[in-house]
Parts: structure tokens; sequence; C-alpha cells
């Protein structure tokens, strides 16, 4: 069912400036959750880090945002999500150069905790923007507009990050990225609004809202978990997101590099393609609940296509343009996103828009963190050969990785086409 929201702005050239301020934001975000998968290798030597310990260091970031995810849904139901990205934002700066400046483990750790807090809500905040201001017509669109358009920081994650890394190393590049990140949260802090054009109902409904007791609020998140379709959805985005980020933000960089031999401008160029790749998916599978009548037959169709790749370079060594092809495929498939966020957005009121939104999220994230401990412990049981202080673990290892996560997106498709209460919802015109 699609809950209609209150009278709604239209989508004009004016808000474009506000849109693009809440992209560049989210690629902040995409770019320091994704970056062990380029700077992994180098962190792994200067730390002297196992495969454990690099799995954990990319992880926590994705457990600390999946934790935050209830508390920041209230928040933005209740104090707008304007509030929630202003806050976060400082969090976040302050993760980031705790990261570039950290002398030890630990404290890398610890910024990744911080970092992990602080990029909660550079997706959720801006959607419940988007469906405050425009309404549902545009939602699906702006949904893909977001990822597609913050996956731009994923991209500089790659390729980019990796050149940077061989001129100014890995800390002078993160210490500009946090000057960077300053100034796009005064910008966002000066030109964002998260209340209609047309009226002030967002301030009103903040202050109805923060008038509820936490027994109430905390009704609202159980009453979220319960709509129909709801843990359909949420185990798509906790198998299929976390499937993309354990090969672009984390084992992918090291699968190249010990099993195929291939040097960082390699490594960070297939890495460049894949993200690529799932930027064009998001846009194109945006538009895919159209053309079926569903969100829910093209999400299935991107997922099991993600599948079989992941089973082909689980059985078959990979060489050559088989590698490439690989990546880009991959990448490409698993930009159904913005189906599984529309199909989720549909599923609540207004008044549960951010606490539900949020939920989904932590299937996202805390997918991320539980798959990505998971396959650092699959890989730690195969026993690793040392070459110039790096561990360097077998193809085999690897290559179960690729069928654990392959067994993963099989049962959320599962669940999602025949659990209870799952079924076509179709857009809304």
């Amino acid at each position: 069912m699609q809950h209609d929201d209150h009278k709604t702005s239209a989508l004009d050239l004016t808000a474009w400036p506000m849109i693009g301020l809440l992209v560049a934001l989210y690629m902040v975000s995409q770019f320091v959750r994704n970056s062990i998968g380029v700077l992994g290798p180098d962190l792994a030597v200067e730390f002297d880090l196992d495969a454990g310990a690099l799995s954990l260091l990319s992880s926590i970031f994705f457990l600390a945002f999946a934790l935050i995810q209830i508390p920041l849904g209230i928040a933005i139901d209740v104090y707008g999500p304007k509030r929630a990205l202003i806050v976060t934002g400082c969090v976040m700066i302050l993760g980031i150069g705790l990261f570039a400046l950290a002398p030890n483990y630990h404290v890398l750790l610890l910024a990744r905790v911080i970092m992990g807090l602080g990029c909660s809500s550079f997706l959720m905040a801006p959607l419940a923007i988007y469906a405050r201001r425009f309404g549902p017509r545009h939602f699906a669109s702006l949904t893909g507009i977001q990822i597609g358009g913050g996956n731009l920081g994923t991209l500089m994650a790659t390729a980019p990050l990796a050149l940077a890394m061989a001129h100014f190393g890995w800390r002078a590049s993160f210490l500009a990225l946090d000057v960077v990140a300053l100034g796009v949260l005064v910008l966002v802090i000066v030109f964002v609004s998260d209340r209609s054009a047309d009226d002030m109902t967002s301030h009103q409904d903040y202050s109805k809202q923060s008038s509820e007791s936490l027994t109430s609020l905390l009704r609202g998140v159980v009453a979220a978990t319960r709509v129909p379709q709801f843990w359909g959805v949420f185990a798509m985005q906790a198998s299929c997101y976390s499937a993309f980020a354990a090969i672009l933000g984390l084992w992918g960089g090291p699968w190249l590099a010990q099993v195929y031999g291939l040097a960082l401008e390699e490594r960070g160029a297939l890495l460049f393609s894949l993200s690529l790749a799932q930027m064009i998916g998001l846009f194109a599978w945006g538009f895919a609940d159209r053309l079926f009548g569903s969100y829910k037959i093209p999400s299935v169709l991107g997922a099991l296509l993600a599948m079989a790749l992941l089973l082909w370079a689980a059985i078959s060594p990979l060489s050559g343009y088989m590698i490439w092809a690989f990546f880009i495929a991959y990448g490409f498939v698993l930009g159904i996103t913005p189906l599984l966020t529309a199909h989720g957005r549909s599923l609540f009121p207004p008044h549960l828009l951010g606490r539900g939104l949020t939920l989904l999220n932590i299937g996202s994230m805390g997918g991320v963190f539980a798959q990505q401990a998971l396959t650092g412990f699959v890989i730690s049981l195969y026993e690793p050969s040392v070459s110039d202080s790096l561990r360097i673990y077998p193809p085999e290892a690897y290559r179960a990785v690729f069928a654990l996560i392959a067994c993963e997106i099989g049962l959320a498709v599962l669940l999602y086409s025949f659990g209870k209460g799952v079924e076509v919802v179709k857009n809304s015109k």
C-alpha cells in the first residue's frame, strides 16, 4: 500500500542545488566506507594486520552505522532530518581527522567507529527530506539520484584514491578529504531546508512528535517492523548491499593483489570499473519498476544475476578480460538498491517514515558488518604464506568467500519472494 504524504513542493530547478549538496555529503560517506578496499594492503603492511584485523577495520564502520540507526530514525522524525545531518556531519569530520592522524591500529578502529556514527544520516536524512518536500511521485527517481550520485564518492575511493596515495600518501589524502567534508557541511547548513516550500508543515510535525513519550516513539519502531513485506525487503537490503561492499570495500583489492598479483594502480582501475558499473546500474534499475510494474521482479532478477556471477568466481579462476567482465557485470546487477529503497519507502505512513527507512538501513549496514566479520573468519581458516610482512591467502580462501556470499543472496531472495506478507508493490504514479 502506498501512503500519501501531506502537500508537497514541485520538483523544479530551484530544488537541484539542494539536491546537489545532499548528494555531495553522501559522496563523502561512500568514499569513507569503501576506502579500505584500496587502503587495505598498505594498512596491512604498515600496521601488521592479518585478514581478521583488516576485516574488523572495515566492518566496524558498518556496525557503528547500524547501531545508531534506531536513535537516528527517532531523531529524524522528532527533530527533523536537517538537524540530524548537522550533528552527525560534525561527528564525521572528527572521525576522518582522527583516522588520518592515527598512530596505531586501535586508534584506526576508534576513528572508523566515529566515522560510522558520523556518516549514519547521509542517506536516510536526505530521503526523509525528499519524501517530506516532494512526495511519492518523485521519490523513486530522487532515491536513484541520491544513491547513484553519491556513488561518485565510491568511484573516488578506487583509482583516484590509489593515485592520491601514490603521490601524497593515505594520511594526507584523508586530511584533504576532511577539509572538503567541512566545506560541504557548511553549505548544507546554509542552503538546505527540510521544510515544505508551501507551508511550515514539517515544523509542525516535528513539534508534535517531540512531545511524544519515549515509549510511544519506541512503539513506532516496533510498528514499523510489523508492516507487511518489511522483513523481505530488510533481507534483500542486507544481502545485496553487503555483497557489493564485500568486494569493493574489503576483499576485492586483496583478492586482485594476492591471487592475480596486480599492482595498486591496476587494482584501483578494476575497482573503479566495479563502482562505475554499479553507478550506471543505479540509474538504469531505478526505472525498472515502471517497465516491470513492480519493485520485486527486477530486484529478484538483479539479485539472481549477482548470485550467478559469484558462483562463477567461486568455481572458475578468472583471467584477463574475464576479470573485467566479472567486475563490470557484478557492479551493474547490484545497482538494484533504489528499487529496494523505494519498495521500503512505500510501506510506511509519514509519521513512521524516518524510523522505517532507518530500520531498513540497519539491514544494509548491519548486513555488511555481519558479512565482513564472517568472511574474515572464513578467510582466516586458510593458512597464509608471508612475503615482505604481507600475509598472502590462497585462491581457495577467496573462492569460499564468494560461495558464501552467493548463498546469502539466495536465502534473501527466497524470503523476499515467498515470505509471508511479501507481494508485488506497484510504483506510485
